[in-house]
């Protein structure tokens, strides 16, 4: 368990990481988030007015969720204590309570208890917080880097204020860097480096939104160069980044936020016909270690959802790619991944197919029990005939054209029309023939979407 004081200079050891010395002290250091801690914006509102409430901190690694929690301990007028999700467990919580409980009967004090990563607690760890959060003994301060709407039960969701923090801008994590390169007393200003605009702009930039990173690598950049004989000052350039940095890290979780916000990007810019942001987004799951079947399982469902009959030939070749990537495996299946993605996302689209199921299925489950016609009844049993089943059916192959004038829904269903095809590719000739054969079933001429 931490408690914090109020003087956050206490607790910048000099020989802490650079991210941790450079934690900001008040808001005026905070860079970032200013949808969140801008002028007027909730939670600087919240911050300054000493207005406590439990709040959940939700949001990507180094965007400052527990900077802020930092910056509410050196501010609030309450008992701030933290603890970690990932070493604490029930009795840690209980311990805090009782200490919380005290010192509201005793001193009138009261506590805000912070949990980093409070995704990790599972769910009687989190029922272990809700008595004293409704009761107001403890005001809990949660940070995750998981969407709590999965991870964080809902009782402590209800009774908390959700603040969603952004991945950091280029401009922003500029500042926080040129910051440490200046601080003298708790940043690098002492070593005399500098950095070129091209390498601050790329190092701002391979952080991919994330502070911690970004200050990791300055400091590991300064370092390599400060430790050489006569270095000690120096002009630092775009290679000297990338020397350090090596190969660049890409932000991806297979089991997080990433994982879904990532396939969402790709399946969405295949629906919208745009071939060059869907590889994209695959060559991000790709590179981030992503099952590569996972995104085969996606792309066949795809073709049958956003394409559908208005290119029949989309699912065969998404399911063909999947097959074919169990045969030869990785990396050459990339190669099938990559075909089917630019073929799928190149090619026309329509969702009449499913919408038409879907539209059967909520008929089915509105309108129960009807009942089969007995001329489409079976009669491929003995004693078929005795109960009138069969009887009075059109062979359409009997007809000119293969085609006769029958009713096959359930009576009173005649007129339904669910599949309602597009005007787009293959089904452009589909909708052309049905138009004609509804008409002369009596139905509804279909005009198609």
């Amino acid at each position: 368990m931490d408690i914090f004081s109020n003087s956050m200079e206490e607790q910048l050891k000099k020989d802490s990481p650079l991210a941790r010395r450079m934690t900001p002290r008040s808001l005026s250091e905070f860079y970032g988030q200013e949808h969140l801690v801008g002028e007027n914006k909730p939670l600087r509102k919240v911050i300054e007015g000493d207005i406590l409430s439990s709040l959940i901190f939700f949001g990507p690694p180094g965007t400052g969720k527990t900077a802020l929690a930092r910056i509410i301990a050196a501010t609030t007028k309450a008992r701030f204590t933290r603890l970690n999700a990932v070493f604490a467990g029930v009795k840690d919580v209980r311990a805090v309570i009782e200490e919380a409980k005290q010192m509201k009967t005793g001193w009138g004090k009261r506590t805000i208890l912070f949990i980093d990563e409070i995704h990790r607690f599972n769910k009687a760890q989190q029922d272990s917080l809700l008595p004293a959060v409704e009761e107001g003994l403890i005001y809990l301060i949660g940070a995750t880097t998981e969407n709590p709407f999965f991870s964080i039960i809902p009782p402590l969701i209800s009774r908390s204020l959700l603040f969603t923090f952004e991945s950091l801008s280029i401009e922003s994590l500029k500042k926080i860097l040129l910051q440490a390169l200046s601080d003298k007393e708790r940043g690098l200003g002492k070593s005399g480096v500098t950095l070129t605009e091209e390498a601050l702009h790329f190092l701002a930039g391979t952080a991919e939104g994330d502070a911690r990173r970004a200050l990791n690598v300055l400091e590991m950049v300064v370092t390599n160069r400060t430790s050489a004989p006569g270095q000690r000052k120096a002009h630092l350039q775009l290679a000297d980044i990338k020397e350090v940095l090596q190969k660049k890290h890409l932000k991806y979780d297979r089991g997080g936020d990433y994982h879904y916000d990532i396939i969402s990007a790709f399946i969405k810019s295949i629906r919208g016909s745009d071939p060059d942001a869907a590889l994209y987004w695959l060559a991000r799951m790709l590179e981030g270690g992503e099952d590569p079947l996972f995104i085969a399982r996606r792309l066949i469902i795809s073709a049958s959802e956003d394409i559908g009959n208005a290119d029949p030939a989309a699912l065969p070749l998404a399911v063909a790619s999947a097959q074919a990537l169990q045969q030869i495996g990785m990396p050459e299946g990339r190669i099938c991944l990559f075909q089917t993605t630019a073929y799928l996302a190149s090619a026309p689209k329509s969702n009449a197919a499913y919408l038409a199921g879907e539209r059967a299925l909520a008929y089915v489950k509105n309108n129960p029990g009807k009942e089969v016609p007995p001329y489409l009844r079976s009669t491929g049993y003995k004693g078929a005939a005795s109960l009138g089943h069969g009887e009075g059916y059109l062979y359409p192959h009997d007809y000119p054209d293969h085609f006769v004038v029958q009713a096959y829904l359930p009576t009173g269903m005649e007129k339904e029309l669910f599949y309602r095809p597009s005007r787009q590719g293959k089904e452009k000739e589909i909708a052309e023939r049905l138009q004609q054969w509804r008409r002369l079933m009596g139905k509804e001429e279909n005009k198609g979407e």
